[in-house]
């Protein structure tokens, strides 16, 4: 499937490091609570797991490697994509995680950890959808609509890459979550849902064909967690993701969420 080779390739460029990071001493948090707040909506990222109802994905694992590695206790807790980074900025939560796009505009209210991850946006649409193919070919049907979260990557690659630059522009209708774009999307509320090949993949896993992508990548994004500005957490977790990338583990969580986990089974 092209767009994961695409994942892989973009991961490939985030997981080289200085081979000194295999033998760096990393601070030692001394057990400390950190609460770490997610949104369980960017499978396999992080996620409600249907069958054991347990909270899981690449960003759960990473996270607890780096609290076993940094010596402190996590304690999770959920919020919605809109709160998010006001709330992290207010110093509600120590570290927010929901696969979040570093962005100039957003490290004015937030610090981010250097990039764990790289993705690019697709188009998510159903699976027998045959009247357009990619951007392009969108942006010319004319009765076709875009389901997204206000103030988000996706909701912005729409408006400027695919629309006319319009924010107010009727073709985009809004919702609250991630979930519900998708929903909306298999109901046949709208016709398509940009997001990064992250979730996409996860989402086309678990359709059993009723959800697909289509087209090729419409940029790339840098993923990284966020805390509140001035955060003496921050360079202890940038080492922590050094020190993982250098090692393999990175590489190994890749694997085990985009290749061999598969949604639903």
């Amino acid at each position: 499937m092209p767009f994961r080779r695409t994942i892989l390739a973009g991961l490939a460029v985030l997981v080289l490091s200085p081979l000194a990071a295999l033998g760096a001493d990393l601070p030692d948090l001394g057990g400390k609570t950190v609460v770490v707040v997610t949104e369980n909506a960017y499978p396999p990222l992080q996620f409600v797991d249907p069958k054991s109802g347990k909270q899981i994905g690449w960003e759960y694992d990473a996270m607890n490697e780096i609290a076993k590695r940094l010596n402190f206790k996590v304690e999770y807790q959920n919020t919605s994509w809109d709160a998010m980074i006001q709330a992290v900025s207010d110093d509600q939560y120590n570290i927010g995680m929901t696969g979040i796009t570093i962005k100039d505009d957003r490290k004015q209210k937030v610090d981010f950890s250097d990039p764990y991850m790289r993705s690019q946006q697709f188009m998510l649409v159903r699976g027998d959808e045959s009247r357009f193919t990619d951007a392009k070919t969108f942006g010319e049907f004319k009765d076709g609509l875009v389901g997204a979260q206000p103030g988000t990557s996706p909701f912005y690659t729409a408006v400027n890459e695919i629309l006319d630059g319009n924010e107010q522009n009727p073709r985009i209708k809004l919702f609250e979550t991630f979930g519900a774009t998708v929903q909306a999307l298999k109901a046949g509320d709208v016709d398509v849902v940009l997001t990064d090949s992250v979730a996409a993949k996860g989402y086309v896993d678990a359709s059993n064909g009723t959800l697909k992508v289509i087209g090729g990548p419409l940029g790339s994004e840098d993923f990284g967690f966020i805390f509140p500005k001035g955060s003496d957490l921050v360079a202890s977790v940038n080492a922590a993701i050094a020190a993982l990338k250098a090692d393999g583990t990175l590489d190994a969580l890749n694997k085990k969420w985009f290749l061999d986990y598969k949604m639903g089974e």
